[in-house]
């Protein structure tokens, strides 16, 4: 039996988050500068899009760009917003034949002028989408997101339109950039590196963790598969015993 044929439909996570680690090593692995492995790690976002896609998981977010990814080599950084430009002209056809819908986390504002053309154009004509959402992260930091999303809070409070004895966690939660978005069920971090890195760090706090060793351009439709199939074979309590989960 197969990897997708072991998949209980009925246990299916409605979010799967990715940290997409590896690509550098991977390509350094076959001799080649770090931007081989940024290019060849679009074959494995495609890939996972496609299986999350037919299995029927409802949002996928990819960490794409985090706010420390700017302290990298100016050349890396370039050819990662030359990438990431290509690829969304690239797919915005397949997302429209699939009705897959692309949203964005992040600040996008640093972004190059054209990406945040590209990402525009592509959210509007696939805006009406709903086999599934397709999240990148870009530009994103969660410190960030959460620091921004108090400050909007305290402004709130301030201005009358909050009292802070009604701030609870759906509060939070609805001034997070994912605030129409439910928290990932399952993290996936490839290439074996066992940290968060600054994403989610709200969201991910009932994720069920999962670190294959595989760097992320070999990562392909299978290993989704099995780490869908490891998740449903873990026990989610949220804080009960198993006896309470049982009943």
């Amino acid at each position: 039996m197969s990897k997708k044929e072991q998949i209980d439909q009925d246990k299916l996570p409605s979010h799967i988050a990715i940290i997409m680690d590896g690509n550098g090593r991977w390509a350094k692995s076959q001799g080649k500068k770090r931007v081989f492995g940024h290019q060849h790690g679009v074959t494995a976002v495609r890939e996972t899009t496609e299986a999350c896609a037919e299995l029927g998981v409802q949002y996928l977010t990819l960490y794409a760009f985090s706010t420390e990814n700017w302290s990298r080599p100016k050349y890396e950084i370039n050819t990662l917003m030359e990438l990431l430009i290509k690829t969304i002209r690239d797919e915005t056809e397949t997302l429209v034949e699939n009705n897959i819908r692309l949203r964005t986390i992040g600040n996008l504002d640093d972004l190059p002028s054209e990406c945040r053309q590209n990402l525009k154009e592509t959210k509007k004509a696939t805006a009406g989408h709903d086999r599934m959402d397709l999240i990148l992260a870009l530009n994103y930091s969660s410190r960030y997101e959460i620091q921004q999303a108090t400050r909007q809070i305290a402004k709130e409070v301030a201005e009358g339109q909050l009292r802070i004895e009604d701030i609870d966690e759906n509060t939070i939660n609805n001034h997070l950039y994912t605030a129409t978005i439910p928290d990932p069920e399952l993290l996936i971090r490839t290439s074996s590196e066992h940290r968060v890195s600054n994403f989610l760090l709200w969201q991910i706090a009932y994720s069920e963790l999962y670190f294959p060793a595989k760097l992320w351009p070999e990562f392909r439709k299978e290993d989704l598969y099995q780490a869908v199939v490891d998740y449903q074979n873990r026990e989610r309590r949220f804080g009960k015993i198993s006896e309470q989960i049982q009943v």
